[in-house]
């Protein structure tokens, strides 16, 4: 029996149609295979329980760390050689010659300066005693193993003891629960730098030890850690604080797990070689923590009647916090320019203690977000330059109240010029946002960009406008096919 005629051109038809279908599709450019980041993530090597290893008390610190050495010996010598360690990294060009930077020697524009109040600030140093310029880096009896690895829970460090662990700590408890680093051991520090929590970073703070997946998707839904991402080899924790160094080296990135283009959508893709992954997926910082965004210390000294800590202290100044808070943004390279000690300033403008490099002619650069801590702080009105008060300790600010000796003491300390005359200054500093990531649903929209209503500056990104509107382009000779950005700082440059 054979079959109808208009039944067989149905078929053909449908079929021709078919075939059509597919050759369109495969016409079609395909997304990338999306990313599969748990794949990228390290191997945790099982854990050795130390629960046996000592039975007798520990009379300090580092007795703990000689008992570790009997048998991690190499990771001390490694250790010895790290930017925790020795708080310095990046060698950078001067007019004197090359120097060696980092916290121990660079001023910023919250605590000030180390130089002079090392057993306050050195309280976050991993290691024990650093009391003043003459600490031995090469004493490897001195490093604090169990600020990174105690499991405990108990172990604390004195906060004015220079890393000296405070009176209550059962150090016998702490070595036998050692084990890999969790956010605790590296929030104790970095949660609470520049003297308490969330006053440096705008994506850093208490809220991240246990949280929810709309604080930080990777620690909240997936329970990550922080060495899950900061990857050690040889105890040198890859990272590098944008405060402290002004290379682009040792860093971590999104793409370490992730594809380069790990969405379904290609106009999402498309904006991956201009704009950070951050800046769409941090919408705020500080969601839950006020941050500190605002430090005045000209006018500190005065006796106010009840103050509230998070708007004045008499030995600090003026503060200014906030929270779920929208980012600045900047065009950012991975390097940056970073003001050095003596450095000239202009007393009526506003110093950058560091600034991002990039613009919309770098190819390497990212539109990027940023919170930027704002300050002012004391200069030398003749010298014209930045000086750094002794805070803590005999005769400093907080016992005192008197910014000459202040000022003469933390100079002698740090070898800096003071001539007696000192007025204040404002300041910028900017901290690039890398925690804190949203769940996917809860990043940056079209919108939230483009539009009436975008959050971008897009004239100070470089663009006549919206780059998504006609006529939003790039301003007349930016391209992005060669960097046009000068350098003349401490970055390999000219001072």
């Amino acid at each position: 029996m054979r079959p109808h005629p208009s039944l067989v051109l149905a078929l053909v038809i449908v079929t021709v149609v078919g075939l059509a279908v597919v050759l369109v599709e495969l016409q079609k450019p395909r997304a990338p295979e999306l990313d599969d980041p748990w794949s990228q993530l390290p191997e945790v090597a099982a854990h050795v329980d130390h629960s046996t290893f000592f039975d007798t008390d520990f009379a300090d610190g580092p007795a703990v760390t000689q008992a570790c050495m009997e048998c991690h010996a190499d990771a001390a010598q490694d250790f010895l050689h790290t930017a925790h360690w020795t708080w310095a990294g990046d060698h950078v060009e001067t007019a004197d010659g090359t120097q060696e930077i980092g916290k121990k020697n660079l001023l910023n524009n919250f605590c000030i300066s180390i130089e002079s109040n090392w057993p306050r600030c050195t309280s976050c140093h991993a290691g024990y005693g650093w009391d003043d310029a003459d600490f031995d880096f090469a004493d490897a009896t001195k490093i604090d193993c169990l600020i990174c690895h105690d499991r405990s829970g108990q172990y604390q460090k004195d906060p004015t003891g220079a890393g000296r662990p405070a009176e209550h700590v059962d150090l016998l408890e702490a070595a036998r629960s050692v084990g890999r680093p969790t956010r605790a051991n590296c929030g104790t520090c970095h949660f609470n730098g520049g003297g308490g929590n969330a006053v440096k970073h705008g994506d850093l703070d208490g809220s991240m030890m246990f949280p929810t997946a709309a604080i930080d998707v990777h620690m909240g839904r997936h329970d990550l850690q922080c060495v899950d991402c900061h990857r050690t080899e040889d105890h040198d924790i890859p990272g590098r604080s944008m405060s402290v160094s002004v290379s682009n080296t040792k860093r971590i990135g999104c793409t370490d797990c992730h594809a380069a283009a790990p969405h379904r959508d290609e106009r999402l893709n498309s904006h991956v070689e201009a704009v950070a992954c951050q800046t769409c997926h941090i919408p705020r910082m500080a969601p839950r923590v006020a941050t500190k965004m605002q430090w005045d210390w000209s006018t500190a000294g005065e006796d106010r009647p009840d103050p509230d800590p998070h708007e004045y202290m008499k030995g600090k100044g003026s503060f200014v916090y906030d929270t779920d808070v929208a980012p600045d943004y900047a065009w950012y390279n991975g390097t940056s320019d970073r003001y050095l000690k003596g450095d000239p300033i202009d007393p009526d403008g506003i110093t950058a203690m560091n600034r991002p490099h990039g613009d919309a002619a770098d190819p390497r650069a990212k539109i990027w977000p940023f919170k930027i801590h704002r300050g002012r702080q004391p200069y030398d009105a003749e010298l014209g330059h930045f000086v750094n008060p002794k805070t803590y300790g005999e005769g400093g600010y907080w016992e005192t109240f008197d910014w000459d000796q202040a000022l003469r003491l933390g100079a002698e300390a740090s070898g800096l010029e003071y001539s007696g005359s000192y007025g204040f200054a404002r300041t910028e500093m900017y901290w690039p946002l890398s925690h804190m990531v949203v769940p996917a649903d809860e990043s940056l929209q079209c919108a939230d960009c483009h539009g009436d209503d975008g959050r971008m500056d897009w004239p100070a990104l470089g663009y006549d406008g919206d780059p998504a509107e006609r006529g939003g382009r790039r301003r007349a000779g930016i391209t992005r096919t060669a960097s046009s950005t000068t350098t003349t700082d401490h970055q390999g440059g000219t001072r």
